[in-house]
């Protein structure tokens, strides 16, 4: 096979893999349950985690309800390959728009999600309902070291090396030319892709638009100052998860791969804290596709080669690095870290679009996908409008 082959692909878990996760599940050993009030309503029962009535009867659910085949039919019916980059396999889902006015489209996940994020957008993206929406020939990369793409076996695939990778993968599908879409990682990621490859980057979507570092407060809102404040508060009193990977990735990388109780903690500890609701994530996220996440990482153990993204990455974001492009910015209200338009545009020098919706976080393409996708559509038709 040449290096730069693009092979169909599918994703089979074996009937034993599926088999081994039932009995671990079956077999979970948890923890007493938390000592803060177990009687309190909201956020406060998490207040040391993920509430033990609550993991376990999801991990009743992932045992007994939950269906594996029905995702790998879904990601199947989208269209699955794998090609060679850098010496590395990366795995994608790529749907072609069958609109002659289609652009290309890169979407990039983060951590703790996976492609999982957008297979309820990509039909819509690809051949919207809406004649006057843009269509697009959307193509979802796993990033190294998750779901189906290859693990690394050495250091040095960064957000720089990933945003190369990614214009040689739009190029090797024909697209010279595309826009992109990221938030978390994905974001960080599109921001080095309109940054350093201009050429090839029409414009970018992000929910997740970094401003540079030192950047004074005077002159904001009361609104933006709080947005300051609660980024500031998030990494330092709700970050520690970010430091034991950038840090410590082999160590929690033996947990997460081997318990898939652990795993599910970890990560749905983050879909509840970072989502736009009040008790549960389920309040707008499906149990379902939180699985299909989760399970995903299981099935591929990419716990480890996962976290070791924020090893190669945590704070490497170029202080000095601007985006001319054109930029479409969406903050949703429960994101993690939000930067008021001010300092955003000290990086991003021409926002064509600028959304703060009333709902949403972290998760907006499993949280509130209607008005995500709407908003990405609206966003890159403004961004493909400032290019002509």
């Amino acid at each position: 096979m040449s290096p730069h082959d693009v092979q169909a692909f599918k994703a089979r878990a074996t009937d034993a893999d599926l088999d081994d996760l039932r009995a671990r599940l079956a077999a979970a050993r948890l923890p007493e349950p938390e000592t803060v009030d177990r009687t309190a309503s909201g956020r406060r029962r998490w207040d040391q985690g993920v509430p033990l009535t609550d993991l376990a009867d999801l991990v009743h659910y992932w045992r007994t309800g939950y269906d594996w085949r029905s995702l790998e039919e879904r990601l199947d019916q989208l269209g699955q390959f794998r090609t060679t980059i850098d010496g590395l396999g990366i795995h994608f889902l790529h749907r072609r728009s069958t609109r002659p006015d289609a652009t290309p489209l890169v979407l990039t996940h983060g951590w703790p999600g996976s492609i999982v994020e957008f297979v309820d957008v990509i039909d819509e993206l690809s051949d919207p309902k809406d004649t006057d929406a843009p269509a697009f020939h959307v193509v979802v990369p796993s990033l190294p070291g998750f779901g189906y793409s290859d693990k690394p076996s050495a250091t040095g695939w960064g957000t720089e090396k990933i945003a190369s990778a990614w214009v040689e993968l739009m190029e090797r599908l024909g697209y010279s030319e595309f826009v992109a879409h990221g938030g978390d990682w994905g974001g960080v990621i599109t921001t080095v892709l309109g940054g350093r490859f201009p050429e090839h980057v029409l414009g970018i979507h992000s929910t997740f638009a970094q401003a540079p570092p030192g950047l004074t407060t005077d002159g904001l809102t009361t609104a933006e100052r709080e947005w300051t404040e609660q980024t500031r508060d998030f990494w330092h009193n709700r970050a520690a998860y970010a430091k034991q990977q950038a840090t410590r990735p082999q160590t929690i990388g033996y947990s997460l791969v081997d318990s898939p109780v652990g795993l599910l903690a970890w990560i749905l500890d983050k879909f509840a804290e970072w989502s736009d609701t009040e008790e549960t994530p389920f309040e707008t996220i499906s149990r379902d596709r939180v699985l299909d996440n989760v399970t995903l990482y299981w099935l591929t153990r990419t716990g480890a080669s996962a976290a070791r993204i924020y090893y190669e990455s945590h704070n490497s974001l170029d202080p000095d690095l601007r985006v001319d492009v054109p930029s479409a910015i969406t903050m949703y209200p429960r994101d993690i870290e939000k930067y008021p338009r001010p300092w955003a545009q000290e990086r991003y020098r021409q926002i064509v679009h600028w959304k703060t919706p009333e709902r949403g976080g972290h998760f907006p393409s499993l949280e509130v996908p209607e008005y995500f996708l709407k908003d990405l559509q609206k966003g890159l038709k403004a961004v493909l409008a400032a290019t002509r």
